[in-house]
């Protein structure tokens, strides 16, 4: 969507057709463009509050409610902060004594209306003109918040006291870009801003390797029920925790974060598969610290290379999901298709780690049949192709 495609929108007519449309039905959103049309609608207002609509119904999943008063664009909203995540960004500034900060690259404005949210006044910039007039609209209800349309490495940082950024990590066509270089703004530009400004957040990509993570560094690996959505880079008073590695375990309202102790993070041996298995959240797993987990259950990793871990012991961890031991045996396509039917398995769970068989390709081997459910782990133990046989606690 273009500047002009928003403009119909920003009219009393087009906030009023936002408001009126039906909850977006992909099946019928054709039919309602040539109704609205046939009613002497303009074409093109149309077209930019249904592309709204669509949007809006997408960004429920990161802004809940407050997405039917927002407008959107397909990137900003892809790289877009959910609000959960960045109302911890908000947290880390207000509680390091920030009161203003420049958010160099503000998309959409998610994070400035979080950091606005907890009190503090904001620069929000963007280089897209279409960006930063949807962030003005975004954020028209926050005084507190000036929306600038420019380069954030080139604005005029007086006044600031903490800088926040996420750089767009994808080519105007939609592919993900991994070296930082190749980021816009570059990392290396976004990092040297530390020098005069030490209060620096940066938004990142998940799949971060540790070797591009600073020195100076609290790199914080964030997950929301189960899916790992950012690395987060905080320098200076915003990593009063000193430089490491975390992890933010997000589930429903509740957060918990994994840190390692003073010596850093734990090593965890290899042992025997016990009577429970932990299945670590994702944001542990790339923030290296399963030995963590390990350590707290009083346990080891069924493999060296795969992150299961395993214990005599059952605890219950909000960054770990826990299942009891019920069996174990070596993969073997008849040997699993007999033990599964003299149990009369008909539904199966299959989560696996570290082999290559395809679920659902598996399951039409097994040809299931039976009323009874299970579930299984496909994995290697001490290098050797393996079934558990689990059960959720």
């Amino acid at each position: 969507m273009d500047p002009a495609g928003i403009a119909p929108l920003l009219s009393p007519q087009g906030w009023a057709l936002l408001a009126a449309l039906p909850p977006y039905d992909e099946s019928r959103a054709m039919a309602l463009s040539e109704r609205l049309r046939d009613e002497g609608l303009d074409p093109e207002l149309v077209a930019a509050a249904l592309t709204q609509s669509r949007l809006r119904s997408r960004a429920r999943a990161k802004f809940g409610d407050f997405a039917d008063g927002m407008l959107f664009t397909a990137a900003g909203l892809e790289q877009a902060t959910r609000l959960t995540v960045a109302a911890h960004h908000a947290r880390r500034y207000r509680d390091a004594g920030a009161t203003r900060v420049a958010d160099l690259t503000c998309g959409i404005g998610a994070d400035a209306m979080a950091f606005a949210g907890v009190g503090l006044g904001v620069l929000a910039v963007d280089l897209d003109e279409t960006t930063a007039a949807v962030a003005t609209v975004n954020l028209r209800h926050f005084p507190e918040v000036d929306v600038r349309h420019g380069d954030g490495l080139a604005t005029d940082l007086g006044g600031v006291d903490a800088l926040f950024a996420d750089p767009a990590r994808r080519t105007s066509g939609g592919s993900r870009v991994f070296d930082p270089a190749a980021y816009a703004p570059p990392l290396d530009a976004v990092l040297a801003l530390r020098q005069r400004i030490p209060a620096l957040g940066l938004k990142l990509g998940p799949g971060l390797p540790h070797g591009a993570v600073p020195d100076d560094a609290q790199a914080q690996w964030v997950s929301v029920d189960g899916e790992v959505v950012e690395v987060g880079l905080w320098f200076g008073p915003l990593a009063p925790e000193g430089p490491g590695r975390s992890a933010l375990v997000l589930a429903g309202s509740h957060a918990h974060v994994v840190a390692p102790g003073p010596d850093g993070p734990a090593h965890a041996h290899v042992r025997p598969v016990g009577g429970y298995l932990y299945e670590p959240d994702g944001a542990v797993i790339r923030a290296g610290l399963v030995g963590d987990v390990a350590e707290r259950v009083r346990g080891g990793l069924v493999d060296p290379t795969i992150a299961y871990v395993t214990s005599d012991h059952r605890s219950d961890l909000p960054e770990a999901s826990a299942y009891r031991v019920l069996d174990t045996l070596p993969f073997g396509l008849k040997r699993l298709r007999a033990y599964l039917r003299e149990r009369g398995v008909g539904r199966l769970t299959i989560k696996k780690r570290g082999t290559a068989v395809v679920p659902e390709q598996l399951r039409r081997q097994l040809d299931l049949r039976g009323d009874a459910e299970a579930t299984i782990v496909l994995t290697r133990v001490a290098g050797a192709q393996t079934v558990l046989v689990v059960e959720p606690l």
